[in-house]
């Protein structure tokens, strides 16, 4: 009797393990993992948007929030399922290399140029941001740069470039290695330059003493794309789940959202929905 008892209690103990694992997996298969730039998360774009996708859906977002360079790391490990990232160039890379399926055109904003009201640099008003980093470059003024392999940072480096300006390793030039929001903040703590999307400016705009000195420069331009993480390379990734946030980024319902997001609260829009449209039609 003893005996049987104790194969009963086993056998039940068997079945609760077992459904036990299939509940797991059942939250693996409903949860999925975002990574991100700050921007979307600082200018409070994804509080809207990922609610809505979670009703739609029923899957559960996990949402990580880097620097572009950071979230394609990720998704080169196989440790996010989709990216909603805005450095062009690595994100052509990343294609490349076969760590994405699919990689579709969400949206845009553009980069501006901010700094203190005394501007010791005398960059405002300048139409070509180049030439306001030369200038801020001889100046010797302070700048705060994320220096976090962001799309903002990779960005800067290329107008750094562009303006054939010695900047690395020089005392005028600080990194803060830390996202949008908090740059920001440095740098209005700091009264230094820096340069930032607009977005994520707007929204801090109230609490920062800084001024926007120069902006509209064709090399200025923000793109997003959203890319979900190739399956084949990482059989973990939830590809049924980043399709569906794909899907929901362009679709006709989040475009809308994303077209008036900002509107009532800042007076502009902080991002421009651009799905179906041609990158170089952008900005024009």
């Amino acid at each position: 009797m003893k005996k049987l008892w104790y194969i009963s209690l086993l056998f039940w103990g068997i079945l609760a393990l077992l459904a036990g694992g299939s509940s797991v997996a059942q939250a693996q298969e409903k949860t999925l993992i975002l990574a991100t730039t700050t921007s979307t998360q600082d200018t409070g774009l994804l509080d809207v948007l990922i609610p809505i996708f979670e009703k739609k859906t029923g899957y559960f977002v996990k949402t990580i929030a880097v620097g572009s360079g950071q979230a394609m790391t990720m998704g080169q490990k196989g440790e996010a399922d989709v990216l909603l990232v805005h450095s062009p160039a690595a994100e052509k890379k990343f294609m490349e290399d076969g760590f994405g399926v699919s990689r579709r055109l969400v949206m845009h904003n553009d980069y501006i140029i901010v700094g203190p009201s005394d501007d010791p640099a005398k960059i405002k008003g300048l139409k070509s941001a180049g030439e306001a980093f030369k200038k801020m470059a001889e100046a010797q003024a302070l700048f705060i740069s994320r220096g976090d392999n962001s799309g903002t940072h990779s960005k800067e480096k290329d107008i750094w470039k562009a303006a054939s300006a010695k900047y690395e390793g020089e005392k005028w030039y600080q990194q803060t290695g830390l996202g949008m929001g908090q740059t920001l903040n440095v740098a209005a703590e700091k009264k230094g330059y820096t340069l930032a999307d607009r977005g994520t400016y707007l929204a801090l705009a109230k609490t920062l003493k800084l001024g926007i000195l120069v902006e509209g420069d064709a090399v200025l331009l923000n793109i997003y794309h959203v890319m979900e993480v190739n399956p084949q390379k990482w059989p973990k990734v939830n590809i049924a789940a980043a399709k569906a946030f794909a899907d929901f980024m362009v679709s006709k319902e989040t475009q809308e959202i994303i077209k008036t997001y900002g509107v009532d609260k800042y007076g502009s829009p902080l991002f421009f929905p651009d799905a179906g449209k041609k990158v170089e039609d952008l900005g024009k």
